[in-house]
């Protein structure tokens, strides 16, 4: 990863090592804290964020489960987003809004009153998993750790406290000589990875476990439904019993830092032939076609980012 020169913090542009907060915020202590990940890309007429409104609007989702109040509009914070990219003198960027609380009374683990500040930083990063298992897939086991579910946490909102399951079950994997852990339920069904949506494909079909299943209902997921669709391909969101990962013909991962990443073992078992399969190259070039222009944005996905915001 690559510092930036700027983020937006609380409503302006303050340089990247005067972004910081108080050791004793709550969201240190208590992990009260909710954000998003986002891309921009570069495309044939500039920058552009992808899906830029729905991750805004989970956003704020997660901020009301989280009884956070923010001070900012939606409107206010997709300019913060354009200024966090061009004012950095980006293009293809990762882009992360955050929602926590800080300072207040570090004894009280629900203080409703402690106040509520947003930062928005934009910065280059590389495949999240690889660029060589970008292309040839990359191995995964699932976790001993169980994916948490919405009886304990809100797991449609995204928020930084679940994140240590997530970390629990990435880090044990990457421990073990795997490039990411597949996490079940409590009963034995397919959940989600530390951080992706899950897609496996037998007999040409593609599946997905639903929202139900205590995944996170990630923007990339359902960007490639609907792509996958346009393709023709059937795609049916159902639970999914574990040794399907073994016994499928493909296997990927998406999300917005791992995007469309192929899997070619699970538990040191080769998915088919152990290489991406036909169904899983036509998504990712179906993707990546969104912003090279080869594949037309009919849904209006792409937001550009302003020219004249570039200094």
């Amino acid at each position: 990863m690559k510092f930036s020169e700027f983020i937006w913090m609380n409503g302006e542009l303050v340089p990247w090592q005067n972004a910081t907060v108080h050791v004793m915020s709550h969201a240190l202590h208590y992990g009260t804290s909710v954000f998003e990940g986002i891309r921009s890309y570069a495309t044939p007429g500039g920058a552009a964020i992808f899906r830029l409104e729905a991750h805004l609007k989970r956003l704020f989702d997660s901020a009301k489960v989280y009884r956070m109040n923010v001070s900012y509009s939606l409107d206010e914070l997709r300019d913060a987003c354009f200024l966090a990219v061009a004012k950095n003198k980006l293009t293809s960027s990762y882009i992360r809004p955050l929602i926590f609380r800080g300072f207040s009374s570090i004894g009280v683990v629900p203080p409703l009153n402690a106040p509520v500040e947003v930062a928005v930083a934009a910065f280059e990063i590389d495949a999240y998993l690889g660029r060589e298992g970008m292309e040839n897939g990359i191995d995964a086991c699932v976790s001993s750790w169980h994916r948490t579910n919405s009886s304990t946490n809100p797991i449609l909102a995204k928020a930084g406290g679940h994140y240590l399951n997530a970390f629990l079950i990435g880090a044990e994997a990457r421990q073990h000589g795997y490039g990411e852990g597949i996490s079940v339920s409590t009963t034995g069904l397919v959940a989600e990875g530390a951080a992706e949506n899950v897609f496996v494909i037998r007999n040409g079909k593609i599946f997905t476990p639903p929202l139900a299943a205590a995944i996170l209902g990630g923007i990339t997921r359902d960007s490639v439904v609907h792509l996958a669709r346009d393709l023709g391909y059937e795609v049916i969101e159902e639970n999914l019993p574990r040794e399907l990962l073994y016994t499928c013909d493909e296997l990927f991962m998406t999300g917005t830092a791992a995007e469309v990443t192929p899997i070619r073992s699970v538990d040191r078992l080769p998915v088919a032939d152990g290489k991406p399969g036909p169904i899983t190259k036509a998504i990712q070039s179906a993707f990546f076609g969104l912003f090279d222009g080869s594949t037309t944005d009919r849904y209006g996905w792409l937001d550009d980012v302003p020219q004249n915001l570039y200094p």
